[in-house]
């Protein structure tokens, strides 16, 4: 599976989800350019980090309609944001091996 993670990934997830033996690429922003530079159009998965970041949803889904959005950050997401997230998680709750394990 091809998973492009966004943001400052404090929780650990991109290693999480490599040591699954997922094809992991980092994304530090959210935007276009970004998404497409990370590989977003061929990802079967898009993993969000950061709650600031969450207009990237829009531009995932946008760039790949198939792709499965995850959020793995702390706080609220915006009801933009969150009608389009399949899953959102708090690190605080569950941990990174445990969310990655689930991607599949």
């Amino acid at each position: 599976m091809k998973v492009v993670v966004a943001g400052s990934d404090r929780g650990e997830i991109a290693a999480a989800i490599e040591a699954e033996g997922h094809d992991v690429t980092a994304a530090p922003l959210g935007n276009r350019p970004g998404l497409e530079e990370a590989g977003i159009h061929e990802a079967d998965a898009y993993v969000l980090t950061d709650m600031e970041q969450a207009t990237s949803i829009a531009v995932a889904k946008d760039l790949n309609d198939d792709v499965r959005v995850v959020v793995y950050a702390e706080g609220s997401l915006p009801d933009f944001a969150s009608r389009q997230a399949d899953l959102r998680v708090d690190p605080n709750l569950l941990g990174p091996d445990a969310v990655a394990e689930e991607l599949e």
